[in-house]
């Protein structure tokens, strides 16, 4: 168990002696051409970049993404940013007694909680071919990897546990727009918010730094989803072919756009929700993680390429109560008497 400082709270000028996982290592040249090391490290709290300028051969030769890494050095401040000047660093064994469970972000929801929660929102389906599919789809080998993914690399619910919670929120809005619209299909809606992202389980490698399998890269979990969905509805006696179209159709247009990397847009009123309901749940908790991730006195976050701005961080905002309201309005009526007898005043001066 690790008993050391977590990034979060380093403060300028401070000395370093601590582990980290490595998550990013690049090979770069200064301006006179000269080799350093720019590398990005990690713990449950967030993250911190760091420049490795000398002696780094035998680290070089050592380390790769992923491995668990001690830093010796101190934490400076460069264009307002917090990094690391590293002294020196080397890849531990696995005599250390730390392991990559300690650097890895997790849902601060109870993981057995979100899958007793996914279990019952499944088991509310009455449809039967969807209740059989999602038996299927979700075996309890795959249940047991969508328990523990994370939904994303770095964006949204990067953290272990973040696949099956990011689900559960699609889940929530969903279910919500079908009370306020009592045309939607809400069996098929729920189906598609619990499915569409089950193909992250094989995107996504998470047994050390969270990072896109090979498989992810070359096929993408939209694709692996639809085709484990169609392998399923085969199997089924007599599984309705526009059933199974349309919730395909929900897997293959989740993302929206195009330029999203979704392979149709959506072109149904279910689909269209399903969309809008991950837009909301995956933004949402990347704000959230973006605002945390600041020291507790900004105001406003760091600009951010894929919002295309700084966040503005806010604070105690004021809770008023009927009272303090009532209160509010009766200074308000006494300055307007007093405002209205002035002028009575000065008009017979």
């Amino acid at each position: 168990m690790l008993n050391q400082k977590p990034i979060k709270e380093l403060q300028a000028k401070e000395i370093v002696d601590h582990f980290f996982l490595l998550k990013r290592l690049e090979v770069k040249q200064t301006k006179v051409g000269k080799d350093y090391l720019s590398l990005e490290f990690g713990d449950k709290s967030g993250s911190i970049s760091g420049n490795y300028w000398d002696a780094f051969e035998n680290f070089l030769a050592n380390a790769k993404q992923g491995s668990i890494v001690q830093v010796k050095g101190f934490v400076e401040s460069f264009n307002e940013r917090l990094q690391l000047k590293i002294e020196r660093a080397k890849v531990v064994d696995e005599r250390a007694d730390v392991s990559v469970t300690d650097f890895l972000p997790t849902s601060t929801r109870d993981i057995e909680e979100m899958q007793k929660e996914l279990l019952k929102c499944a088991n509310k389906i009455q449809n039967d071919w969807l209740k059989q599919l999602i038996k299927k789809v979700l075996t309890e080998e795959r249940f047991q990897k969508f328990s523990f993914a994370p939904a994303g690399k770095s964006w949204h619910h990067s953290y272990i546990g973040g696949l099956i919670e990011h689900t559960l929120e699609i889940i929530k809005i969903c279910d919500l727009m079908c009370d306020i619209h009592t045309e939607l299909n809400r069996d098929l809606l729920i189906t598609g918010a619990i499915l569409h992202d089950i193909g992250k389980i094989e995107e996504l490698s998470y047994e050390s730094a969270f990072d896109y399998t090979d498989k992810g890269r070359l096929i993408g979990h939209i694709v692996m989803a639809a085709n484990w969905i169609h392998d399923e509805c085969l199997k089924i006696q007599y599984f309705p072919d526009e059933l199974e179209t349309l919730l395909i159709h929900l897997i293959l247009s989740h993302q929206g756009k195009l330029e999203n990397a979704s392979p149709i847009e959506p072109k149904t009123l279910e689909a269209i929700v399903l969309y809008h309901a991950d837009e909301l749940s995956a933004k949402t908790n990347a704000y959230k993680t973006l605002i945390s991730s600041e020291p507790g006195d900004a105001n406003w976050t760091k600009f951010h390429n894929l919002i295309g701005s700084p966040l503005y961080i806010s604070k105690n905002i004021p809770q008023y109560d009927q009272s303090t309201i009532e209160e509010l309005e009766r200074k308000i009526s006494s300055a307007k008497r007093k405002s209205e007898s002035s002028n009575e005043q000065s008009l017979f001066d």
